[in-house]
């Protein structure tokens, strides 16, 4: 249990791709992590981009500070094209930046990394279709799987979480 009393948070959306959120979830808490569900409206019912499973929100992005948390992590799916818009959102995540904590991004998740404006000259991967936002955000594309880089752990795509969950337990460790 490498994590133990680590408080990691994950954005959840209308939208979030499951696998980008479950698998990471379940393997945080495999470690030790207490791990808070944390979306633009608190106490919400969040319905996955299959319709097939959904997940119930704990606390607003506004009524929770970086502070509190030791990473946050962003699924993909279309969750992330909501979240970018809540100023809440931008601002926890570029606070969590500001104090070095772990913020892990997968698949279209670097939209919030974008739109949070903390992506400026580092490596940034994702799936192909955010590359050109990305890119425009002053990111160096790189087509890896998942990688590391300073405090932003990032996944390319589903088939990619293995990588992902091991680069985010090795930096929460």
């Amino acid at each position: 249990m490498r994590l133990q009393g680590k408080k990691v948070g994950m954005l959840v959306g209308p939208g979030y791709e499951d696998l980008e959120f479950w698998v990471p979830y379940m393997r945080m808490l495999e470690e030790g992590a207490e791990v808070k569900v944390i979306a633009s409206d608190g106490d919400d019912i969040y319905t996955s981009k299959s319709g097939g499973l959904t997940v119930q929100s704990q606390v607003a992005a506004q009524d929770i500070t970086a502070g509190q948390l030791d990473a946050l992590l962003v699924p993909g799916g279309w969750a992330p094209d909501k979240l970018r818009r809540d100023r809440h959102v931008l601002d926890l995540v570029h606070k969590m930046n500001e104090q070095g904590k772990i913020l892990g991004f997968i698949c279209h998740a670097g939209w919030v990394a974008a739109s949070a404006a903390i992506c400026k000259g580092k490596r940034a991967t994702g799936s192909t279709g955010i590359k050109d936002d990305m890119e425009n955000a002053g990111a160096r594309w790189v087509d890896k799987p998942a990688f590391r880089e300073e405090n932003l752990v990032w996944g390319r795509v589903v088939a990619d979480i293995p990588e992902y969950c091991r680069e985010l337990v090795k930096a929460l460790s």
